[in-house]
This record gives C-alpha cells, sequence and structure tokens, in this order.
C-alpha cells in the first residue's frame, strides 16, 4: 500500500497526538456547528439587501417572509378533460352547454346537469367533480358512467395555499423549486440578503513559497459558491506569527468573513488560532470528529466579521467544513442519508470521536474508500483518518458513514452523500 500525503500546511497533526501545550478539549462537532449556526443571523444582519427575480433565488437567504397574498387555486378548476357535476347527483345527467376552457368563466349548472369541460377550466360552483372523458358515454345528450367521490379531478379552491398563510419565513435559503410555488403567488421578485463576502487565505510557508500546490481554497471556493456566497482568493501568508494576524486582520475589515486553511493544530507554527484569539473571541477550537479535528470558529467584533479557521489536510477539512461550518453559510445542519450495506470490517483506533468514513456506493454496497479492498488501500482495517485526510483520491467516494464505533461487513449503515452537504 502506498500513498503520498498532501498536506496544505504545517499542520502538524489531525489529532492523534498533540504537542505540548494544554490543547482544549474537543467539542462534539455537532456543538461546533450549533455554534456556528448561531452566528448565521448575526454575519446576515451585517449586510443589505436586494431584490433578485425567480430566476436567480436558489441558494439566496430570504430577507422578508413571504405570506399567500390570495388562495391558491383562486378557484376550483378541472385536473381532467371530462364532464363536470355534482357527484351527489345520479346518472343519467343532461349534458349542457358547449363547453368550458381554461379561459372561459365557470357556468351556473343545477342539479341533474353537467358540462364539458377542459384541463384547467373553472368548475361551476355546484359542480363537485369531474368524470374524464375516456370513462363517460354520452347517449342523446344524456350523461352516465361510474360514481365518483366529491373532488375527484378538482382542484378545489385554497387546497394548495390559504390566503395570508405564511409560507416562507425570513432567513430560509432559497432552492430551485421554489420559484414554482412562489410564481404561483404571483411574486416576481422577492428581497433576498446580500451574498456573504468571503475571503480564503491559505497559511503555511511551504504554501506560501510555492513547494506545496494549495489544495483547499480551490475546493472551499466552490463550496462556499454553491452555499450562496461570493468567496474571494486572497492569497498565501508563511508561518510568521505577525504576518498571519494583520493579514487575518486586514481581510476580516474588507470581508464578511475570513475562511483560513492549515495552522489550526497546536505546533510551534500553527499561528492561525492564536491570532483568532487576539483579534477576537474564538467560539471553539477543535472538534470529536476525525478526518477534520482542529478546527475553529471565532468571532471578531471589533472587524464585523467571522472567521472560520480550516484544518490543511484537504479530504478532512472538507468533511469539517461541510459537517461544521455548512450551518454559519447554508443555515442547514440536516444530514440526508441513504441506506446502504457494509462490504467490510472497519475499526477505530481511538474512542471518543465520531469518524467521516469515506464509502464509494455500489449497488446498495458501501466500500470504504482506503481500506485495503478498495481502489484506494491507505489502511488494513483499523480507519486511519491520519494518512486518508492527505489522500486526494479519497474525494472520489461518493459519500460518508458517520460512526463512533468499529463498523463489521454487512451491517446496515447509513450513507450521507456528498451532493447532501455541498449545495
Amino acid at each position: 500500500m502506498t500513498d503520498t500525503p498532501t498536506p496544505n500546511s504545517a499542520d502538524s497533526t489531525d489529532g492523534d497526538r498533540d504537542p505540548a501545550g494544554s490543547p482544549p478539549a474537543p467539542i462534539d462537532w455537532r456543538e461546533g456547528a450549533a455554534a456556528a449556526a448561531r452566528l448565521r443571523d448575526r454575519v446576515l444582519d451585517r449586510v443589505g439587501t436586494e431584490s433578485v427575480g425567480l430566476d436567480r433565488i436558489a441558494g439566496r437567504t430570504l430577507a422578508d417572509p413571504v405570506d399567500a397574498p390570495t388562495a391558491i387555486p383562486a378557484r376550483s378548476h378541472a385536473t381532467m378533460d371530462g364532464f363536470a357535476f355534482d357527484a351527489t347527483d345520479d346518472y343519467p345527467l343532461d349534458v349542457v352547454d358547449a363547453g368550458v376552457f381554461p379561459e372561459d368563466d365557470a357556468p351556473d349548472i343545477d342539479p341533474g346537469q353537467a358540462v364539458r369541460i377542459a384541463t384547467g377550466a373553472p368548475v361551476p360552483a355546484s359542480a363537485t367533480a369531474v368524470l374524464k372523458r375516456e370513462e363517460a358515454t354520452v347517449d342523446d345528450g344524456r350523461l352516465t358512467g361510474p360514481s365518483l367521490e366529491p373532488g375527484t379531478y378538482v382542484y378545489e379552491r385554497g387546497s394548495n395555499v390559504a390566503e395570508g398563510e405564511r409560507l416562507f419565513d425570513a432567513g430560509e435559503r432559497l432552492a430551485p423549486r421554489d420559484a414554482i410555488l412562489l410564481g404561483d403567488l404571483g411574486v416576481e421578485a422577492v428581497s433576498v440578503r446580500e451574498r456573504l463576502s468571503v475571503a480564503l487565505l491559505a497559511t503555511g510557508t511551504e504554501i506560501h513559497e510555492g513547494r506545496h500546490t494549495d489544495l483547499d481554497s480551490p475546493m472551499l471556493a466552490n463550496l462556499l459558491s454553491a452555499w450562496g456566497h461570493e468567496p474571494t482568493y486572497e492569497g498565501t501568508v508563511p508561518d510568521d506569527y505577525d504576518r498571519v494576524e494583520s493579514r487575518i486582520a486586514a481581510l476580516a475589515d474588507a470581508h464578511d468573513v475570513v475562511v483560513t486553511t492549515g495552522g489550526t493544530s497546536v505546533g510551534d507554527r500553527d499561528h492561525v488560532v492564536r491570532a483568532l484569539d487576539a483579534l477576537g473571541e474564538v467560539l471553539f477550537h477543535r472538534v470529536a470528529l476525525r478526518p477534520g479535528k482542529p478546527i475553529a470558529v471565532a468571532d471578531l467584533p471589533d472587524h464585523d466579521a467571522v472567521a472560520v479557521a480550516v484544518p490543511g489536510k484537504p479530504v478532512g477539512a472538507h468533511a469539517v467544513t461541510t459537517l461544521v461550518a455548512r450551518p454559519l453559510f447554508a443555515g442547514e445542519s440536516a444530514l440526508p442519508t441513504v441506506p446502504a450495506t457494509l462490504a467490510v470490517d472497519v475499526g477505530i483506533g481511538v474512542p471518543g470521536f465520531d469518524y467521516a468514513v469515506p464509502v464509494t456506493l455500489d449497488d446498495g454496497t458501501a466500500m470504504p474508500l482506503g481500506h485495503a479492498d478498495s481502489d484506494l488501500a491507505v489502511y488494513e482495517e483499523t480507519f486511519d483518518p491520519s494518512v486518508l485526510s492527505s489522500s486526494t483520491r479519497a474525494t472520489r467516494a461518493d459519500g460518508f458513514v458517520l460512526t463512533e464505533s468499529s463498523l463489521t461487513a454487512g451491517d446496515d449503515v447509513r450513507v450521507v452523500p456528498y451532493t447532501a452537504v455541498e449545495r
């Protein structure tokens, strides 16, 4: 088994062992995610609003709630071509009128009468059902067919939305599908928060001097864009405390959020968290998640900004950012899963952590990518997050399994697809 680690900074450890200096005990990563989420409203309140059309709402955060100005549908209409009548009437029924179409006003019909009707056409006030055309028999102007329940093939007034109903809350992040309901409400544009301005800063002398490639910043830029914000790559800084602090301070003055990579552990050259502590309040440093343990989130009130310090190893950086920082940017912490059966045994080395184990999916079978039996062989049976967090091929996984304990081949597991956390 061979693999060439590709760290993105001078991070000395994924969390297996800590240099001297009494590092803080890691908190549950869910607590970290909750702390990040609490910063969201504060950050969004600092930015302005703008009006956007429905073709540009995806990923945007509503500034104001949206209530239904009227009932939807505003009138009952047919959902099938056929005949409209009162379902409590007995056959045969007299067919009256030449027919009703979507552009027409609904005619009046009397008991014992039916009217031809097209899909989308308004249903007469006294009609309660529509008999679809292929089930109808009309003989000499008299309609017969199967008995119907009231409401059959009728989209009833107000059955979709009641007038005045609260449909969207302020602070809600919109999805492409929301354009359907908003458009049905007659809304052409909505007021949304401006996108957060996010500075991306890579730390590490080896990155700054070009000896190692910055693998984190492009990945983070794509995540932030998918979450609805405007990332800007602001370059690199070497492992020098004064330069790290001054660069973060300058970026915090110019952006809503600063996201750094590397330098988040507790080694002699890991300066980021100490700099954040000097510039504001570090809400937490290190979570009980592997890979990705040494993340930090800080509030920088003197700069009207917040900061997220991400560890440098790229796969670990992705895992902890999507799990812990996503609520800050996307307002979402839920983790949709799909069921699968584990292909092989997977052990854990250190208890007390959640482990994000990357897996590939094949017809309902989850293969841990990195296991000796997978296409990326970097560990035998015991999951090795320290090496895997640097193994760039691990990004070819389809998702990950979160577990606190060892897993056995044949176990039923829940896989978090990457598509669920990358949008």
